[in-house]
């Protein structure tokens, strides 16, 4: 049987937690649709997505 723990984080962060976390949400985008447009790349979608119920940050 499969633990399951519950992942929490305290509504006060410490300043070291935020800036992980602020980060890991600029990171958290779509690629802009100019660069999808250029000619020359094959990059179609950022390979790097995270949902934010499916994949945890781990921290």
């Amino acid at each position: 049987m499969k633990q399951i723990t519950q992942m929490w984080k305290p509504s006060q962060k410490s300043f070291r937690t935020k800036r992980i976390l602020a980060k890991a949400a600029r990171q958290n985008r779509p690629i802009p649709q100019w660069f999808r447009l250029k000619s020359d790349t094959k990059i179609q979608y950022n390979a790097k997505r995270r949902h934010w119920r499916r994949t945890k940050l781990n921290i």
